[in-house]
């Protein structure tokens, strides 16, 4: 089955940006570093630099990134939001307040007209989040 998966771009971050969405969801994390690569960057200095990175979660989120390399134009995320939602009002405001954490908030996790819980931020990394915690059911 195939799989749509957000795939985050970080410039010299992505390891600290990565183990800290660990610390946030929990679960595997594996990275890759261009230095494992022959030959997949021009500079030895940027050899520690995270290639890719997977954080698979308990709850079966996976969330990939990488670090771009000078030999290649970075810009900065825009236009695009991370949406995690469910009815686990526990675990929903759990990871708000843990990406929350240095980040901007741009719209609190409050009750919207729909119901439930919505709110938006801005993390320490400049990566957007919309959280949405379903209204209970009946």
């Amino acid at each position: 089955m195939p799989s749509l998966n957000p795939y985050l771009s970080f410039k010299n971050e992505a390891r600290e940006a990565m183990t800290f969405y660990q610390s946030v969801f929990g679960g595997d994390l594996d990275v890759n570093t261009f230095g494992e690569y022959e030959g997949m960057v021009q500079d030895p200095a940027e050899n520690d630099l995270i290639m890719h990175a997977q954080l698979t979660s308990p709850d079966g989120f996976v969330l990939m990134g990488a670090d771009t390399p000078s030999g290649m134009e970075y810009q900065k995320p825009a236009g695009i939001s991370v949406s995690v939602s469910g009815d686990d009002e526990t675990s929903l405001q759990g990871y708000w307040d843990k990406l929350a954490d240095g980040g901007t908030i741009v719209m609190p996790l409050d009750t919207p007209p729909w119901g439930g819980k919505f709110g938006m931020l801005t993390d320490k990394f400049g990566i957007d989040w919309m959280i949405s915690i379903d209204p209970a059911q009946d």
